[in-house]
């Protein structure tokens, strides 16, 4: 591992990738992201010495979605610990991100934190917590990386809330079981926001460092949560980060990371590297077809896998 060029085997996989055909399609059930070139591809990859390596639209802010609630679910452990768990679960889904029909079977209870009902109960904690969530987040996030540019997108917000009919059924559902504590419209507009978190890949890969690094950012040098909590944040994401798909991801890349529709995936090799992709076009599970490729040839070239 360390005598591996990464910029070198960055510029080969993406060579190899750059035009392989993609029969992937943009996600279009939240407008906003009808918008997006379906040309672009990026990647960035930072070493937990902060070397930086990178190839095409890396430096290109893109809508994060769903990558972010690991940042939710990091800030509400910093802020609650494990009494987060009494609340959501730790198992797989083995069910679409957004399935009402496991969430009725199982009480409200959802299975993870990265599954949307999950994530929105991990924002209910966040709102039940801080007086201004949505901008402690932000100043969460800003803080722990060193980036001030970091936000959210208020058009991507809206659109959210416009289509967001399964997630209003969700919360409503959660409600009646007594697991969402606060307003609901209060408890969305956290979730919305969170989702429409706008980073580069570069932005991206040095935001997830700390969980490379035992839970402190090499970036800023602090401790972001304890290393008893990251290896809980990393497991989780190779369990949970890619959905009904997450066995598929872990097959093939063997490390824990976590994928959002906006077309990014972002992935950890704990003591070694964060990583983040960027490809909007997503396969019929809802993730990038070319970036789920991308992080595959990385791992097999550099030999990277955890196991």
């Amino acid at each position: 591992m360390a005598n591996i060029d990464y910029q070198k085997m960055l510029d080969e996989v993406a060579a190899e990738l750059r035009d392989i055909d993609d029969p992937g399609e943009v996600a279009t059930y939240i407008p906003e992201l009808r918008n997006v070139d379906s040309r672009k591809m990026g990647i960035h990859l930072v070493t937990i010495d902060n070397s930086h390596f990178y190839f095409g639209d890396s430096n290109e802010k893109f809508s994060i979605q769903s990558i972010s609630k690991v940042l939710s679910l990091t800030l509400a452990l910093k802020i609650v610990g494990d009494t987060v768990w009494d609340r959501v679960g730790v198992e797989p889904s083995g069910s679409a991100f957004n399935s009402l029909v496991q969430l009725e079977y199982e009480k409200g209870i959802p299975r993870n934190p990265l599954i949307n009902a999950g994530a929105i109960v991990v924002c209910d904690i966040l709102v039940d917590c801080l007086d201004n969530p949505k901008f402690r987040l932000l100043e969460f996030i800003r803080a722990s990386t060193g980036i001030s540019s970091i936000g959210y997108n208020p058009r991507m917000a809206e659109s959210e809330k416009k289509c967001g009919y399964r997630n209003y059924a969700l919360v409503n559902l959660m409600k009646d079981f007594g697991n969402i504590h606060n307003e609901i419209e209060l408890v969305l507009d956290m979730y919305f926001h969170l989702c429409s978190i706008e980073m580069t890949c570069k932005e991206l890969a040095q935001t997830f460092l700390f969980l490379a690094a035992g839970g402190v950012s090499p970036v800023v040098n602090e401790m972001i949560v304890s290393p008893r909590q990251t290896k809980r944040i990393n497991s989780i994401m190779q369990m949970c980060g890619f959905y009904d798909e997450a066995g598929e991801f872990a097959f093939r890349t063997g490390l824990p990371g976590k994928s959002g529709v906006g077309g990014g995936i972002v992935a950890i090799h704990p003591g070694k590297f964060s990583v983040a992709v960027w490809s909007p076009k997503l396969n019929k599970k809802g993730n990038s077809y070319k970036g789920m490729k991308l992080l595959e040839s990385v791992t097999t070239k550099s030999q990277s896998s955890i196991f």
